[in-house]
């Protein structure tokens, strides 16, 4: 479980602290620096369509560049930009920071999924990326740990200076961990047998072709549509969730509750999640988290007093290992390469989602003046998610591509 520590810790630096912790501290931030209304939908915007490019320009060129030194690179641009955060006082500068923060996490989830497929263990390959995709739980977890306890006494400087030296940390283990590997190889793509030709075990798919494969093959397409749904109904479900319990009329420690509720189960079912995806197959997988989150939903709108921690629940349980588990199904198909390159894919078809979810929801918001049509629309679409679940389970799992033999990372998972 090696690899999946060092690379859950580099989650909570690129994720929990890269494009969550200013949200964070943004209430005690705006004390001392005035940042405007309009300052901060820029931020929101700017920031979401980098993440997505990040994704995008890394599914379409990052398998020209080795990417155990694309993972270093990330982490040490992300720590020095959370030190610097502590200095920024003027908010173009910040604005500038949390987008290149933003690009640089993206970019690092997709080396993360291209070693894991590479070095770990096969029979442990989902387990392994679940762990680290719920390292995002541990951030959020440590961001309220930091307003709790640090920045009352230290000031909000000292929550990126902190956040920074947990980085230094990540690059020091992922440095040792990774010091010894190879640069990815790159391959090509023959696309008249439309058959993968392996180079030192690396299959990458020509950005012309890239879209081509994920319309055409079921595990590329159902992966994209997967993350398409999960943004559509997670991403609303998160950014109107406060607003939709204080139009109900009930307090607001019911959200902060329903939150803490969201990272401690994140934090567990990374873990658990991906071995069932190991042993059971990733169709389970699918149907457990998804059945979790539409009971959580679906209790939810009958009684939101009542159930808004079991829609936490269900929602850690679907939201953070959700990641590791469709990167480890489409690596049982494709080879390590190209399994980054469709993961950034899924990664852009994710935020579209969430942007049309969250779209949606304002206009809904607007036009009835309340949230309930909306919840009941993410309701449905997380029923939908069981039904592709359980289809994918009970249609198998395909036919995979035959990798090449890479040799075993000591002591990697």
């Amino acid at each position: 479980m090696r690899m999946a520590a060092v690379f859950g810790l580099n989650q909570v630096v690129s994720h929990g602290f890269g494009v969550f912790l200013f949200a964070a501290l943004l209430p005690l931030m705006r004390e001392s620096i005035a940042i405007s209304n309009w300052q901060l939908a820029s931020i929101g915007a700017l920031t979401q369509l980098s993440y997505l490019a990040g994704a995008l320009l890394l599914g379409l060129i990052g398998h020209r560049i080795g990417t155990v030194r694309l993972a270093l690179v990330t982490t040490s641009l992300t720590t020095g930009l959370l030190f610097l955060m502590s200095q920024l006082r003027d908010p173009l500068h910040i604005t500038l920071a949390l987008v290149i923060l933003a690009a640089s996490a993206s970019i690092s989830w997709g080396t993360i999924v291209e070693i894991i497929s590479r070095y770990a263990n096969k029979a442990s390959c989902s387990t392994t990326m679940s762990c680290a995709s719920s390292g995002t739980a541990w951030g959020y977890g440590i961001n309220g740990l930091l307003i709790l306890l640090v920045v009352p006494h230290l000031g909000w400087e000292s929550g990126w200076v902190i956040a920074g030296g947990v980085g230094v940390l990540a690059l020091i283990l992922s440095w040792n961990l990774l010091r010894g590997l190879a640069p990815a190889g790159v391959a090509s793509f023959d696309t008249d047998a439309a058959n993968v030709i392996s180079v030192a075990g690396a299959e990458a798919i020509p950005a012309r072709q890239l879209l081509a494969v994920i319309l055409r093959e079921r595990t590329a397409f159902f992966a994209c549509l997967i993350c398409c749904l999960v943004g559509f109904s997670a991403m609303p479900f998160s950014a109107w969730l406060n607003l939709y319990l204080d139009e109900r009329g009930l307090p607001a420690a019911l959200g902060g509750y329903t939150w803490t509720v969201v990272g401690i189960t994140g934090m567990i079912a990374g873990l658990l999640i991906g071995k069932l995806a190991d042993h059971k197959g990733h169709g389970t997988a699918f149907t457990v988290i998804f059945s979790g989150f539409a009971l959580g939903l679906l209790a939810f709108m009958f009684d939101p007093a009542r159930w808004a921690l079991l829609a936490g629940f269900g929602y850690g349980l679907m939201y953070f290992p959700m990641w590791g588990i469709v990167a480890g199904w489409v690596s049982q198909h494709y080879g390590s390469t190209a399994t980054m390159q469709i993961n950034g894919v899924c990664m852009v078809t994710f935020g579209m989602g969430g942007t049309l979810g969250n779209l949606l929801a304002g206009y809904l918001r607007e036009a009835t003046g309340s949230l309930s049509l909306m919840y009941d629309i993410l309701t449905v679409t997380a029923l939908l998610l069981v039904a592709l679940g359980l289809f994918i389970r009970h249609t198998g799992k395909g036919a995979a591509v035959t990798e090449g033999v890479i040799p075993p990372l000591s002591d990697a998972a």
